[in-house]
């Protein structure tokens, strides 16, 4: 079975082509920027007025980039689907100065972007130019999605969806969704079109960043000899940890890294641990929220990974790097090609 995994996160999109019937360590591996950072770039460079098609993706530094180019005095539409890359609501895009296409109006003169988390035609143009077979039984992508909910905020949104699906303990591969994936999920839905507009009729596994991540730290080789740990992804904007035991989690948290000390983030995953962490103390903190099944025996590790895992290092906890598959990188996407082998079993 040949899988593209496919990690898309804020700074870089992570990308490993895994073949069953060979050593994970020899899979073919890309790190590249994450895509609204090539699009931010592309902004920067064009002097001209633009239009904008295509998908909802992560937003990240396009929203900036858009005004920063609306300063200098250009004009900037997009079409309503893409627009919810800057905000669900459409009003809010208008509000900073976005005008949404009409069909009734042309803009032949605008230089014109497509949005997109997803360039298959890019990828495979890429992959064949170094004679490398664009074949494959499944596809496997990862990209943060906080769900959306016109009557609720996002913090409060995603933590509810999370509380529904963890109402037992239950394994990180468990929180993916193959051809099932819910309407609220505006970014997974749209990575899913995006895989049809090109033509690809294989149905994906996709999952939300943070959980990809979990899995593939479970899969880590020492993790693997552990019973009872917390696994902890520790990105450029969120951090993410969650309480393991008997290969299931048992209570997650989720936090902006932005606002955790070393003692914060120690205090976290002991109660975390403890099982007496509360949603209202990390959400009055401006984090996202907790959800706590069952405590756990002991930290036996922390198990971390991120681009911020630094952070860890300075705590009095016994940590150790992520790097399943000898990468540290390929936490993400190992975590989604044991996803997909989970499903086969």
């Amino acid at each position: 079975m040949r899988i593209l995994a496919i990690d898309v996160g804020t700074g870089t999109q992570d990308i490993m082509i895994y073949d069953d019937e060979k050593e994970l360590e020899n899979s073919i591996k890309l790190v590249l920027p994450s895509p609204h950072m090539f699009i931010s770039q592309q902004i920067r460079e064009i002097e001209n007025d633009l239009y904008f098609n295509g998908e909802i993706m992560g937003g990240g530094k396009i929203k900036r980039s858009l005004q920063e180019h609306m300063d200098k005095g250009y004009k900037v539409v997009m079409e309503e689907i893409p627009a919810k890359t800057i905000r669900d609501k459409i009003s809010q895009v208008e509000a900073i100065g976005i005008e949404i296409a009409s069909p009734d109006k042309e803009y032949k003169d605008y230089t014109k972007i497509t949005l997109g988390d997803i360039n298959i035609t890019q990828l495979s143009e890429f992959l064949l130019g170094y004679d490398l077979e664009f074949d494959f039984d499944e596809i496997a992508i990862a990209v943060q999605d906080h769900g959306y909910n016109e009557n609720m905020g996002d913090r409060d949104f995603r933590f509810e969806k999370i509380r529904e699906k963890l109402s037992e303990p239950i394994k990180p591969e468990e929180f993916s969704f193959k051809g099932n994936v819910p309407e609220y999920y505006t970014r997974m839905k749209a990575v899913e079109r995006c895989l049809e507009n090109e033509g690809i009729e294989i149905k994906p596994v996709l999952m939300d960043t943070k959980f990809a991540s979990i899995a593939g730290m479970c899969h880590d080789e020492t993790a693997s000899k552990l019973n009872s740990y917390i696994a902890i992804d520790i990105g450029n904007g969120h951090t993410t940890a969650a309480s393991i035991e008997n290969g299931k989690i048992q209570a997650i948290f989720e936090h902006h890294t932005s606002s955790l000390t070393p003692e914060s983030l120690e205090n976290y995953l002991k109660r975390l641990a403890d099982g007496i962490i509360t949603n209202e103390e990390v959400y009055n903190d401006h984090g996202h929220g907790a959800h706590v099944i069952n405590p756990i025996s002991k930290i036996e590790k922390v198990i971390v990974t991120g681009p911020k895992r630094e952070l860890i290092e300075k705590t009095n906890l016994d940590w150790h790097h992520a790097c399943p598959g000898g990468d540290v990188m390929m936490t993400g996407t190992i975590g989604l090609i044991k996803t997909l082998e989970a499903l086969h079993v």
